[in-house]
């Protein structure tokens, strides 16, 4: 710490270093800055931060950098923590977040200066200041208890390149059966104005970039909600790194009353590829802000592609926030190439008396992860989460939920789904549903069945709730198994082959939640998905 003070690096890097409380936010904001000689001025100093000398350095620096950055650390903190601990808070920072968060941001293109630049600038230093004061998630961590991503942090990962408007895509078909979808398109985390189709609105409905937003009134409305998750979730290192690393920003917004019956189907597509070996990753972050007006209506499907064979990490998130009496339909569809990596973050934020349903169907990449967030902020709110996921060989499926209900009579269920058809398999759920105390008459119920099918195919679950009303209605349950033999022998009894009531009976486990899915087009397209998945994983008959 010494060292670094005298070789000129800002003193509040140094009280970073030093473990000590965070410096302002202007100063935060600068370690991210176009002009980071700060950030690798740490790095040579970090040798000589030894245990034995970390008291003497942590108690030199609080003086030499002065109240205004800096908080000294309690005796007892010193006394009664192991050197180890030490050491890690006197390290500060995970060199490997900020090195990750350095490349995000030098592969930030330049745009011109507008709101729009000024809000996606805003996001990056709120996203940067959560960084600071992170670490990369490990095993032990009770979030990533199940789900260990220290592979990733011994791989190089590299930003993705701005894709050229030429580049030839095949695209998912449409969703509703005229073929009359509003579409938003992203490719490698921008948003494609030729791929995409968002012409067709009604009047004051906007769908398209953040960049394109013209009409001032409707732009501070917007705007004013970018980032504001980040108060909910900055313990989410992923949100952060994609609040970092933004290169566009898709707006659908929907004017109070406006009822818009045309589906909105949100397509994100990834064309770059590390190399083959898994050595290297190519990150995108695309990011999309939803704000749906008072008694307004909105069907929006998120779908996530890419070529199979390519390597890639798509690190996505998304903000929805729904006002008094306002309804969401939210269809979310994960079928990645089998050697990417997907992480997503889902804020839902519902006023009084609103509506929001999601049904969830993921298939593919090698390791999926989804952060979901559902906050109700007013009374007699309903919501409905369905989710399906399906883990073959190598694959990694994991969903961890927050549902947390704030006031009376609101309406909640669950229902988490999951297949493990082979023995390298894993899914993980953790569902954690809270009732605060003033959400009285609330009505909550949430259940996990996971079917193995496969000897040694894994699944960890952890449904919970914390209840602290005490006038409520609460159910949660799981159950784990394979294939009952009652139910099978009912179909052999009846001349059928082992093989197809096997298939049957597998299928018509997912096809619970996948019948939810609202347009027939987009559901007989993933309930064909998930059989070829079936079929290529084990013994199943596609003609089910």
């Amino acid at each position: 710490a010494d060292d670094i003070v005298r070789g000129g690096a800002p003193r509040a890097m140094a009280s970073v270093i030093c473990g000590m409380v965070l410096p302002s936010a202007s100063v935060k904001a600068a370690i991210f800055s176009r002009h980071r000689s700060c950030l690798w001025s740490l790095q040579p100093c970090l040798p000589f931060l030894t245990p034995p000398n970390i008291q003497n350095h942590q108690k030199n620096a609080s003086h030499r950098i002065g109240k205004s950055h800096a908080v000294g650390i309690s005796d007892t903190y010193l006394t009664d923590t192991s050197l180890q601990d030490q050491l890690r808070s006197a390290v500060g920072p995970d060199l490997f977040l900020l090195d990750l968060a350095e490349k995000l941001e030098e592969s930030v293109f330049s745009q011109d200066d507008t709101c729009a630049t000024a809000a996606l600038t805003r996001l990056r230093e709120q996203s940067a200041e959560n960084l600071v004061r992170s670490r990369w998630p490990t095993p032990k961590l009770e979030a990533y208890r199940f789900t260990d991503l220290r592979f990733l942090k011994k791989s190089k990962i590299k930003p993705s390149l701005p894709a050229s408007e030429e580049l030839s895509i095949d695209l998912p078909g449409s969703v509703s059966t005229e073929g009359k979808d509003i579409r938003l398109v992203f490719v490698d985390g921008v948003l494609s104005n030729s791929l995409s189709n968002f012409n067709e609105l009604p009047h004051g409905a906007f769908v398209g970039s953040i960049s394109n937003l013209s009409d001032d009134k409707l732009r501070d409305q917007i705007l004013s909600k970018l980032g504001c998750s980040l108060q909910w979730t900055s313990d989410d290192v992923f949100c952060s790194l994609n609040g970092v690393g933004v290169q566009d920003v898709g707006i659908v917004f929907v004017p109070d009353g406006l009822k818009l019956e045309t589906p909105v189907h949100v397509v994100y597509y990834s064309s770059q590829s590390g190399d083959e070996n898994g050595q290297t990753y190519v990150i995108s972050c695309p990011r999309l802000l939803v704000n749906v007006g008072k008694r307004a209506q909105l069907h929006i499907i998120e779908e996530f592609v890419g070529l199979s064979g390519k390597v890639y990490w798509s690190n996505s998130a998304l903000e929805l926030w729904i006002s008094e009496d306002g309804e969401v339909s939210h269809n979310y569809i994960q079928c990645h190439g089998r050697q990417a990596i997907h992480t997503k973050q889902t804020f839902v934020a519902q006023s009084e008396a609103s509506s929001y349903k999601l049904v969830e169907a993921g298939v593919g990449g090698s390791l999926s992860r989804h952060n979901l967030h559902v906050e109700q902020l007013g009374a007699e709110t309903f919501t409905e989460i369905s989710s399906s996921l399906l883990a073959g060989q190598n694959q990694i499926q994991d969903l961890h939920s927050r549902f947390i209900l704030n006031h009376p009579r609101g309406y909640g269920r669950q229902l988490h789904k999951c297949i493990v058809i082979h023995s390298s398999g894993h899914c993980v759920f953790d569902g954690n549903v809270k009732v605060n105390r003033y959400a009285q008459q609330t009505d909550a119920g949430q259940l996990s069945r996971s079917l193995l099918l496969a000897p040694r195919a894994t699944v960890n679950v952890k449904p919970n709730l914390q209840i602290i009303a005490d006038d409520v209605k609460c159910s949660h349950g799981a159950t784990i198994s394979d294939l009952e033999e009652e139910q099978l022998f009912y179909f052999r009894a009846r001349g059928i082959d082992p093989q197809t009531a096997r298939s049957a009976l597998v299928f018509s486990f997912v096809a619970e939640v996948l019948e939810k899915l609202q347009y027939k087009n987009l559901r007989k397209r993933i309930e064909n998905l998930v059989k070829v998945f079936l079929a290529a994983e084990g013994d199943f008959h596609s003609s089910i």
